[in-house]
């Protein structure tokens, strides 16, 4: 899940904006912020689990809100960030040497609104700052500690081999767009096909020249996907050697070329922020990244829960 943000300004051509849990940083250039994806993939550990049946909601019912699992035995204390309409004391429920990340609320399903995204959000922060956490959904609520207790028990080994993988490790998401109509005009420019059809289509009256726009049309879309994938795979080329795993997302809307995740080991950090900067750079004014992070490893560790409706007692 994405943290709630406001939208950070436009980058310069040429550069990388980069945002996330540590505000905006600079280094030598500026930086803040295809479900085909040509990087190697992460497998990422398939915790399926049969929550107990959850009782409808009911003024004064208490349950159990779960942000993530960490791998402390005594994790620190972390005061009252958790999510409600009053700040809950976050504290940990311990199955041997793993933990859940619990606050106490009501037994209901949360709306996802900004404040209760960036409360649950802000609860994943706090503690990846001293741990490596493998965070729960939004909306994870059980009835009891006991019943956080028995999750813990029922996948303690996919756990543990999870906290294993992404230990020392963050996430980090890079987005790239483009600016569609100029990459058109580039290529009616450049590609030869294009730009002769273009030209028998000027020389014609409109009413005989549907079907050629039409085909126009179909090349100038073939064109652009081809484009957007070569740009894709040298980005991918560049930054493959300083991270660990890469997945790719869908894009969102026509300005975006390529919506990707990252897993970099901790002390890389600054390589992966010198391969984005270079890769910036290297395309120039074509491309806008914007690359966000760190975050704990969303893209990388899947823990889904199996429902199982339940009636209040």
């Amino acid at each position: 899940m994405s943290k709630a943000r406001k939208p950070a300004n436009k980058p310069a051509a040429g550069k990388a904006a980069r945002k996330g849990p540590r505000g905006a940083r600079v280094a030598r250039v500026e930086k803040s912020d295809l479900r085909s994806d040509p990087a190697p993939a992460a497998s990422a550990p398939q915790l399926v689990h049969s929550r107990p049946p959850q009782p409808t909601a009911r003024p004064g019912r208490e349950g159990r809100y779960v942000y993530g699992i960490v791998g402390d035995r005594e994790p620190p204390d972390f005061g009252g960030i958790g999510i409600g309409a009053a700040s809950e004391l976050v504290y940990t429920v311990t199955h041997g040497d793993i933990s859940a990340i619990v606050s106490k609320t009501p037994v209901f399903i949360f709306d996802p609104t900004r404040e209760n995204a960036l409360a649950h959000q802000h609860v994943i922060e706090t503690v990846m700052k001293a741990s490596t956490i493998i965070p729960m959904s939004f909306g994870a609520v059980f009835r009891t500690d006991d019943d956080v207790r028995k999750l813990l028990k029922s996948v303690y080994a996919p756990l543990k081999d999870a906290l294993k993988q992404m230990a020392g490790k963050l996430e980090f998401g890079l987005k790239v767009t483009w600016d569609r109509d100029q990459v058109i005009e580039e290529l009616k420019r450049e590609e030869e096909d294009i730009r002769r059809l273009q030209q028998e289509i000027a020389r014609k009256h409109m009413q005989s020249t549907y079907l050629a726009r039409m085909q126009l049309g179909r090349m100038i879309d073939q064109a652009l996907v081809e484009r957007a994938a070569g740009y894709a795979r040298e980005i991918y080329d560049v930054l493959r050697p300083v991270c660990v795993a890469s997945r790719g997302n869908r894009p969102i809307g026509d300005k975006m070329i390529m919506n990707a995740a990252f897993l970099i080991e901790r002390e890389k950090e600054a390589d992966f922020d010198a391969a984005v900067n270079r890769i910036a750079r290297r395309f120039g004014g074509r491309l806008h990244f914007k690359y966000t992070g760190p975050w704990p490893p969303y893209n990388f560790v899947n823990i889904r829960l199996k429902l199982e409706r339940g009636t209040a007692s």
